[in-house]
């Protein structure tokens, strides 16, 4: 078919375009400008900030409101276990600063795993899960070898050369969480259909092996969380409610034989008789959960000052940078710093549960919200024990306690939520 009059040729209009200059492709850039040229400024060669404020790059799909949060709840906690440890050092005679330093340093190590994981596409992540589940285990095995060191108790440490320990049971939680996604998010059935037997007892098995041999160094708070973490995802997959029912029952009856057959170690009785009676033994067992309280409530709604709460000073409260940080926030900083670092806890949680609600695929749901359930479960849990509502177990308080393992073991599970964030695409 021709679009040409009859009789004509087609070479007299179209011969007239013959005296145009050739248009060429543009190089680089829209709309045809050339980088640099005039109508078009640096469009095609982006520099830094171009570069960073790109639809694809990584800056724009980051979470920087639960970047905010974390930043500040670590800075808050150097500071904190900086009052806590100053004047105790300088009157031994040593540098007041060694745990500001320290702490730093973890902080420092921390925001470089946390960059390092958020930047890995979790779907590697997921591909590697089995190694990093073993490694986990292994860690804890090792732990239970004359290698392993006990402090306060538990044997949870490894020694390291020039003074460093590890405590493999931080980084236990996130193997632990990410070998459950792996087998609860549909790797091994129809990705539609609810889990089954077979992935639930996957899952307790799974679960089961971490939570053995915490048991046996043993660490009753590390137990406890992670018994909450592998009912809680199992809960998050979709099981059916009967399933819930029988692990509610066998949960049970696995703490009354536990009870009954005096499994506990004397430490831990005695933590949980001071929890249910404190003031049946106040200056034995008893005693840290009292002053952590008398040090909250002498802080009253603005605190007594950063560096001049009276009971931090004098150690009053045993292992204040740790596992009783919060009772610091509370002399030092009030009510209204307390709240403060709720709101900030709120806000991490906030962001974790929304990760998981807009994951592209029930892997990253079932992580972040494994990762919501750790900080959420772990925190309610030493706040409580800090103002006498739960158990004294020493767990320390994410992004705030001092500690090495604890800090990287938060800092990489934020790492990993930022990278279940950057995956999903909202206009995609």
């Amino acid at each position: 078919m021709s679009f040409l009059r009859p009789g004509s040729s087609g070479t007299g209009r179209l011969a007239g375009y013959g005296r145009l200059a050739p248009v060429r492709p543009p190089a680089s850039g829209y709309g045809g400008a050339r980088p640099g040229g005039p109508g078009g400024p640096a469009l095609g060669r982006r520099g830094p900030v171009g570069r960073a404020l790109a639809k694809d790059s990584v800056v724009r799909h980051m979470d920087w409101v639960l970047i905010a949060a974390v930043l500040a709840l670590a800075l808050i906690g150097t500071l904190l276990v900086w009052s806590a440890t100053r004047t105790g050092l300088a009157q031994a005679g040593g540098n007041p600063n060694t745990y500001l330093e320290k702490q730093l340093l973890n902080v420092a190590i921390g925001l470089v795993l946390l960059i390092a994981v958020s930047l890995i596409d979790y779907r590697i992540l997921r591909m590697y899960t089995p190694l990093v589940y073993a490694a986990a285990c292994l860690g804890l095995l090792v732990v239970l070898s004359p290698l392993g060191a006990t402090v306060n108790g538990a044997h949870s440490w490894i020694s390291l050369p020039g003074g460093f320990q590890i405590e493999p049971s931080e980084f236990a939680k996130i193997g632990m969480i990410l070998m459950l996604a792996v087998v609860l998010g549909g790797e091994l059935r129809d990705r539609a259909s609810r889990p089954g037997a077979l992935e639930v007892a996957l899952a307790l098995a799974c679960g089961g092996l971490p939570l053995l041999l915490v048991i046996l160094q043993p660490d009753l708070g590390v137990t406890i969380l992670l018994l909450v973490l592998l009912v809680g995802m199992i809960a998050v997959s979709g099981v059916r409610l009967r399933w819930l029912a029988g692990l509610g029952l066998a949960g049970v009856l696995a703490a009354l034989a536990v009870w009954s057959l005096h499994l506990l170690k004397p430490y831990q009785v005695q933590r949980l008789t001071a929890f249910a009676n404190p003031s049946a033994d106040p200056r034995g067992t008893g005693y840290s959960a009292a002053q952590a309280k008398i040090a909250i409530g002498s802080g009253r709604m603005f605190g007594q000052g950063l560096f001049h709460g009276q009971l931090v000073a004098g150690n009053f409260v045993p292992e204040q940078h740790t596992d009783f940080i919060f009772a610091v926030a509370g002399e030092e900083l009030g009510f209204v710093g307390a709240v403060t670092i709720l709101a900030l806890l709120a806000i991490v949680l906030v962001r974790a549960i929304r990760i998981a609600a807009r994951a592209d695929d029930m892997f990253g749901l079932l992580v972040a919200s494994g990762i919501a359930i750790w900080f959420g479960v772990q925190s309610f849990i030493n706040i409580g024990m800090t103002i006498g509502i739960t158990p004294v177990t020493g767990l320390p308080l994410p992004f705030v306690s001092y500690g090495g393992s604890a800090l990287f073991a938060d800092m990489i599970a934020v790492g990993v939520l930022l990278a279940v964030h950057r995956r999903h695409r909202v206009f995609d």
